[in-house]
């Protein structure tokens, strides 16, 4: 395939995209938006960058912000969800290195990491999303609203599945 009609994320780094590509990548999937306990206990000295070592002591759970749409894995308020949630992380080119605790099949990460894009990815699938919940790969029927348990508990979430990494 010439170097002019392969798609933009095999062409260009991250650095290197605008802003639409950029959010293009995002999978969709929603797991970005599942609480997350770091174990401070068995926490060791970790660098920012050392992903594998740090989902070591990520606790993912199925407890989801109330802002998320959980059967279009959206964000219901995307544009003001940083001041709405203050703790909402907003991902980008910049910081992406210091985001240790994005899941591993999450798009921009994989990229990262030099993964390459996942084959259930929706720009792979025609921009549709239909691929990703069918392989389970996205939060529709896995989660809990946060205002629904009392976080003080959020051992009783934890969950493997955000971890999952099919390809």
């Amino acid at each position: 395939m010439p170097a002019s009609s392969a798609p933009f994320w095999e062409t260009k780094s991250l650095e290197e995209m605008n802003q639409t590509e950029w959010e293009s990548l995002c999978d969709g999937c929603g797991k970005c938006c599942l609480h997350k306990f770091i174990d401070d206990e068995s926490a060791e000295e970790y660098s920012p960058t050392d992903f594998i070592n740090a989902n070591e002591q990520i606790h993912y759970t199925n407890i989801v912000c109330s802002y998320l749409n959980t059967k279009k894995c959206e964000c219901t308020e995307y544009q003001n969800r940083t001041v709405l949630v203050p703790d909402c992380v907003k991902l980008t080119k910049e910081n992406l290195k210091d985001i240790f605790f994005m899941p591993t099949s999450c798009t921009y990460r994989r990229l990262h990491e030099g993964r390459g894009m996942p084959s259930w990815h929706p720009l792979l699938n025609k921009g549709k999303k239909h691929v990703m919940h069918a392989k389970g790969m996205s939060v529709r029927n896995k989660t809990i609203f946060e205002t629904d348990v009392d976080l003080n508990e959020f051992e009783n979430y934890i969950a493997i599945w955000p971890l999952e990494d099919l390809d």
